[in-house]
């Protein structure tokens, strides 16, 4: 597959424990769309942040916190972005979910 030229990134910003048929959430949105076909999806865990209620999550040792940030990455073309949203909305129940137009310099598979 190649990909090169305009594209979207779509970001989802979630809790480590959120979870989405016995799985968690990042877990399954990954899965998802890779099911779906999109161009690839990475899952980043985050060492501290807050979120709509204010409340921090952070992995310091004396403020152990069992639901640390999460962020999914996607990257593809807007049509295939744009079909996965609803899919993320049926998924996603609280969280933060972002769009934006980016550019693609490379990226080709064997």
């Amino acid at each position: 597959m190649r990909l090169q030229g305009e594209a979207r990134l779509l970001r989802i910003f979630v809790g480590e424990s959120d979870r989405y048929g016995g799985r968690p959430l990042y877990e399954a949105i990954v899965l998802e769309a890779r099911r779906r076909g999109l161009s690839g999806a990475t899952a980043f865990k985050g060492f501290m942040g807050f979120g709509a209620h204010s409340r921090i999550h952070t992995a310091k040792v004396l403020q152990l916190s069992e639901d640390l940030p999460v962020m999914v990455e996607i990257v593809d073309t807007e049509e295939k972005v744009l079909a996965f949203l609803p899919v993320l909305d049926e998924m996603v129940k609280e969280g933060l979910v972002t769009l934006e137009k980016v550019e693609v310099i490379r990226y080709q598979s064997r």
